[in-house]
Formats: C-alpha cells, structure tokens, sequence
C-alpha cells in the first residue's frame, strides 16, 4: 500500500502529464485555427501556404482515388525496413567495436568520416550502382542512419560505470558475461534513445531517396507537388510525414515506459 505522500506525489505527476497533453494539444489547435483564418481572410496568400481546410480536402481526394493508402504504405515499409536494419547493424557493430578495442582504434576515423559525409552526395552514385529502385532509396537510409546509430550505441557502451566492470573483473567474469550482466542492463534507455533518433534519421533518408528516384511514396508527392506546384499536395504530404514520425515515436516511447516499469 503507497503511503498519503506518495499517493499526492503520483497524483501530481499524472496531473502534470495531463496538463502538458492539454497544453500540446491546444498549442496544435491554436496554429491550425490561426493558419486558416489568414488564409480565409487573405493576409497570406493561400495559393503559396495553403490552409488546413485545403490539407484535409486533398488527404480526402487523395484517400478517394486510393492514392493515399497506396503512397502511405510505400513510404512506410521503406521507413520501417531501414529503421530495423540500421537498428541492428548499429547494435552488432557497436558490440564488436567494444568487444574488440583494435578494431575501434582501427575504424574510429572512418566512422567519423562516414557519418559527417554529406549522403545525398551520394545520391547519383548509389542510383547508378543499384538502380532507381527501391533498394537505392534502403541504402540512401541507411547511410543515414547506420553511423549514427553505431556511434550512439556505442558511447553508451563504454559510458557505464568503471566500478562495475571493476567489479566484474574482480569476480573473473569474461567480456561475454560483462556484456550481458552489466554493458546491455545498464544500455537499454540508451537504445532507446538510439532508436528513437533511428526512427528520424531513416525518415529522413526515405525521404532524400524517394526525392530522387521514387515513383510512389510521400516524397514523390511532395516531390511532384512542387514540380506542378501544387502547393497543397506538398504541405499534406509534409504533414502526413510528421504524423507518421509523431506516431513512430510513441510506439518506442511506449516501449520505453514498459521497460522502466518493469525495472522498477
């Protein structure tokens, strides 16, 4: 049973919550209400920024032609299959790089290079190697998204404590039961944190990709949108992005507030 205190403490943190959700939610509403009006009242120029009664029309004309599902999903599953391959090449490179001291020494600069060069430089290259496919938009993701998440992972593995390695040390644990007992325990709020800039990062990538060389996806849309200029269909597909991002996001957000409770 939780004493008076901690039950007013606990009430105080889901009132807190509450009202940062409240506060979000209005701050959304407030821009969107705003927004409009000066569209209707033409203090912008709605033809150049739009409106949101513009943006829900063309998600509505778009979800009639089936237009939408279809470049909803392309986008998506690029996302997703980026997100969960740079996700785990950081993770096992990451884990080799701490496991193996020489081979950090080794590759640490290339690292830093890799992940500082410019990808979309890269762009032409990787469509003449692969193709102006959807492979080259999965590799123009995880040029983004891999080295990043490698040096991510792997700062947090050798952020841990000094005494517990101590510690295992003194008690003749090898690397192996160093790893699983007290490097990946003490790194889960730090690969959660990976994953969540991951998420960004591959959509990000997608996005360039699909820019260049896609046919179908939400990137081809604003791509296309901006070609015939046609605003509206850019600033919805801008905005069918940002909801699927916001959306990604909670999911490992939630994931991550399953894992702290079972911690505690």
């Amino acid at each position: 049973m939780y004493s008076e205190e901690h039950r007013l403490f606990l009430r105080k943190i889901k009132i807190r919550k509450i009202l940062v959700i409240m506060v979000q939610i209005l701050v959304l509403v407030s821009f969107l209400i705003i927004w409009e009006l000066l569209s209707k009242y033409e203090i912008i120029n709605s033809f150049l920024y739009s409106s949101p009664s513009k943006v829900f029309s063309t998600i509505i004309n778009l979800f009639n032609s089936n237009d939408l599902v279809e470049h909803i999903s392309v986008t998506l599953y690029e996302i997703l299959i980026s997100f969960f391959v740079a996700s785990i090449l950081g993770f096992v490179i990451a884990t080799i790089l701490w496991w193996n001291k020489f081979i950090y020494e080794v590759l640490d600069p290339y690292l830093t290079i890799l992940n500082s060069l410019p990808k979309v430089a890269l762009g032409p290259l990787i469509i003449v190697w692969v193709g102006a496919s959807t492979n080259s938009i999965i590799i123009m993701a995880l040029l983004i998204s891999t080295f990043i998440s490698i040096i991510n992972i792997y700062n947090g593995f050798i952020s841990v404590d000094n005494n517990f390695i101590l510690l295992m040390k003194s008690m003749r644990a090898n690397k192996f039961q160093m790893f699983f007992k007290v490097i990946l325990p003490s790194n889960l709020k730090n690969l959660i944190s990976a994953f969540k800039i991951n998420i960004s990062m591959s959509l990000i990538g997608v996005i360039m990709g699909e820019l260049l060389v896609s046919k179908s996806g939400l990137g081809y849309l604003i791509m296309y949108g901006s070609q015939v200029f046609n605003i509206n269909l850019t600033i919805t597909s801008a905005f069918i992005l940002g909801v699927l991002s916001y959306l990604m996001y909670l999911i490992i957000n939630r994931i991550d507030i399953s894992i702290k409770k079972r911690q505690n």
